[in-house]
């Protein structure tokens, strides 16, 4: 089977294609799949220069989402059969997606939505648990609550733009003016351009000072710091971002604020939640582009490059 190796960590240059035995289950529990999409996460490009390298040993198979089919089952697995369309995303530290077939227990299987393809269904377990845990979980949003989502055109952002409407919340987030459009579209109330106007003074602004109940921080940099400027008095900032450099939180004290730090979230209860939002047609995923599993290197290239020819939208996906 196809296998894409990292046997160094270092940049894209290192995730090399290779072929492998298919995995054979071994314990009743698991279950084997026939991955047919996957996609990429900042989470894979982390692990694979070398971010995560004390909770793994080279070399390494990563990729944190899958959509596909099962082709066999344990002898202990009676909720699903070969032939089932399922998609989950492997276990932190586990022999990760970006293969033709993966080993997986049967319980972090979830049915895939009938309504949307493989290459779709990629593009959302590891930020739909995510999302879910850091709207709904940690900022417990409810209906009329005002939310910011700081970098709304990535994965978690485009997902979180959608289900905060769903929960009836007011979107402001941020983001290119060539995507204004594009996230409007999606459900966002308010689009500001990071790169061309000061975020804390818009929201300020729209906000006639009152400021934003829930920030979430996809972003990072001295977003910590920086977003007490921008909330609301007892209102909460989810961040998703490791803190590399300490950060004086002085303002979140006068706002009586509470943090939150997500790594990620790898729950399929939490995913059922996004399933059915789907499959309601309330949210949908959205693509950036698809590459071949192939072409691994020119997809991590195109993540992480901050010089695109288009600015990124969404997840990038690749087909197995």
């Amino acid at each position: 089977m196809k296998t894409i190796v990292i046997k160094n960590y270092g940049g894209p240059e290192v995730l090399q294609l290779e072929e492998m035995s298919v995995p054979v289950i071994k314990n009743p529990s698991q279950v084997l799949v026939k991955v047919r999409a996957t996609s990429i996460n900042p989470l894979d490009y982390q692990v694979r220069r070398g971010d995560y390298a004390p909770f793994f040993e080279l070399p390494i198979i990563t990729g944190h989402d899958i959509a596909g089919d099962i082709i066999a089952v344990g002898e202990a697995v009676k909720k699903w059969k070969p032939g089932d369309k399922v998609y989950y995303s492997p276990r932190f530290g586990s022999s990760g997606s970006y293969t033709e077939y993966h080993l997986t227990d049967e319980s972090s299987l979830s049915r895939m939505p009938d309504n949307i393809s493989y290459e779709e269904a990629a593009a959302i377990p590891l930020i739909g648990g995510t999302v879910w845990e850091m709207l709904v979980v940690r900022a417990q949003l409810k209906k009329g609550d005002s939310i910011l989502i700081l970098g709304g055109a990535g994965g978690v952002g485009t997902l979180a733009i959608q289900i905060a409407k769903v929960l009836g919340v007011f979107v402001y987030t941020t983001g290119q003016s060539v995507l204004h459009e594009k996230l409007r579209n999606l459900g966002a109330d308010v689009v500001i351009d990071h790169h061309k106007e000061n975020w804390i003074e818009e929201i300020q602004t729209y906000t006639k000072g009152k400021g934003i109940d829930v920030i979430i921080d996809t972003v990072g940099g001295t977003t910590l710091s920086d977003s007490p400027l921008a909330l609301a008095d007892y209102g909460s900032v989810v961040t998703l971002v490791d803190i590399p450099q300490p950060q004086n939180l002085i303002n979140a004290w006068e706002k009586n604020a509470t943090y939150h730090f997500v790594f990620t979230r790898q729950s399929r209860d939490e995913l059922h939640h996004i399933t059915e939002l789907i499959e309601a047609g309330h949210i949908k995923p959205v693509i950036d582009s698809i590459y071949p599993i192939e072409d691994i290197q020119e997809a991590h290239q195109r993540i992480e490059d901050s010089k695109r020819d288009r600015p990124l939208l969404g997840k990038i996906v690749l087909t197995v």
